[in-house]
């Protein structure tokens, strides 16, 4: 099979064909080039919205992310931060649209299961290059395809020491990298894989797991672990969750503190000194001022979503207020709702961060974490929507106290989750020609 064939394989009968192929593509160059990936991923967005499908106002799901939209371009007109607040729309309004115009792409679980093997595959460079810059002294910039392509591999990472591959920092390539691991998870432990298919996906992974470790995130070491119960399955869980105690509990007791310290000394003796210091802040907490940690700038953030909590100071506002409050520059909250709440207020915040969690507690509830091959409630039982559930997961989790969706790249693989998991809970409907009202394709729910 050839490459142009393999790229329209699996495409969902409720999708443009051209745009699928973009889709696809735009998937795989998305780790490497934000530009070149955008124009692909842009072509398939258009092609799938020309393309008969049913209305945006259909879908229930859509209300939240409509409204929200509508109270930020009313905020953003008195805003404080001025026309930045304008142009800081832009990490939300085209992201509403994708929302709905990706799902016909992500119908089926074939699809989904694409989409997610394109994440992975394209995530080869971030890995090679991760090493290279740390044990090989490689240093960009590197361009291809006349520029469309440029790859700033900083010489022993970003910060230094840290694994950063092809991203500004180490949290971000942290971020991504916990992100596609559900994935490979899921490739790993896919039926039906030969052995010598199996032994190439296990090297990989080995791979992604390394790479996460030396990106010296915690946050990406906590997705990692969140991932791992999720994509195996509740079938694992009375082997699986014991043994991951067992296995966190040196850990545990060389970072808490009030451990006794001859357990402790004992803890830290097992537990490489990297880990343990890491997990402790030990390397940094001597050179940070209070202003700089995150508590300090949740606090600050509840502060100025407090003074102004209907429309917000608009987009960019906390790095603005955050000097003049502490005289130490930040550029946003290190929590996603916070960081909402003081761009476009309370009201947006609600809307979003309610929606979000409804998908994924839906998809919970209507059992997707299964293992039995059922199709209780029309939801898919595949490992690999396990770990598309797990990925939205994590993805929501590192939003927790970073903020990696401000990387254009990291922005389209969470929305590109989200609206999978919108697919994922409701199996895609169709409309009937000239109607508005929602109609169940009987073809697809065989595929599902």
């Amino acid at each position: 099979m050839n490459s142009f064939t393999w790229l329209r394989s699996k495409c969902p009968i409720s999708s443009d064909p051209l745009g699928w192929i973009f889709l696809q593509l735009g998937l795989f160059f998305l780790a490497s080039s934000a530009l070149l990936s955008g124009l692909f991923v842009l072509a398939a967005l258009i092609c799938c919205t020309r393309y008969k499908r049913r209305p945006y106002l259909s879908d229930p799901w859509n209300y939240p992310f409509l409204l929200a939209g509508i109270w930020m371009l009313v905020g953003s007109l008195s805003a404080f931060s001025g026309w930045l607040a304008l142009v800081g729309l832009a990490n939300w309004l085209p992201f509403f649209w994708f929302f709905w115009a990706a799902q016909p792409y992500l119908a089926t679980p074939d699809s989904r299961k694409r989409c997610a093997l394109c994440l992975l595959l394209g995530t080869v460079p971030v890995v090679i290059t991760g090493f290279g810059q740390l044990w090989l002294g490689w240093e960009g910039p590197w361009q291809a395809l006349n520029g469309l392509i440029v790859w700033f591999v900083a010489t022993g990472g970003e910060p230094n020491g840290r694994l950063s591959g092809l991203f500004d920092y180490a949290n971000i390539a942290g971020a991504w990298l916990a992100l596609v691991w559900p994935f490979s998870l899921a490739a790993l432990f896919q039926p039906a894989l030969n052995f010598w298919k199996r032994n190439i996906v296990l090297v990989f992974a080995i791979a992604i797991v390394a790479a996460l470790v030396l990106t010296d995130s915690r946050n990406a070491w906590g997705g990692f672990l969140l991932a791992i119960p999720f994509v195996l399955g509740p079938l694992s869980w009375p082997w699986l969750l014991p043994l991951l105690f067992l296995m966190l509990l040196p850990v545990a007791l060389a970072v808490v503190p009030g451990v006794g310290l001859e357990l402790q000394e004992l803890a830290r003796q097992i537990v490489p000194e990297g880990l343990w210091s890491r997990l402790n802040d030990m390397r940094y907490s001597q050179q940070r001022s209070l202003v700089s940690t995150r508590l300090s700038q949740w606090k600050i953030a509840i502060a100025f979503l407090s003074e102004r909590p209907w429309f917000g100071w608009g987009a960019a506002a906390f790095s603005i207020l955050y000097p003049l409050r502490t005289g130490q520059w930040h550029g946003h909250a290190h929590n996603l709702p916070l960081e909402i709440g003081v761009a476009h207020g309370l009201p947006v915040t609600f809307l979003i961060v309610s929606a979000v969690l409804a998908l994924l507690i839906t998809a919970l509830a209507r059992g997707v974490l299964a293992q039995k091959s059922s199709q209780k409630n029309g939801i898919s039982n595949s490992i690999f929507d396990r770990a598309w559930w797990s990925a939205s997961l994590i993805i929501v989790f590192l939003h927790g106290a970073d903020m990696p969706f401000f990387d254009s790249r990291l922005n389209i693989a969470g929305w590109l989750l989200l609206s999978g998991l919108r697919c994922l809970i409701i199996p895609f409907d169709s409309v009937k020609l000239g109607s508005s009202k929602p109609v169940f394709d009987a073809e697809l729910t065989g595929l599902v």
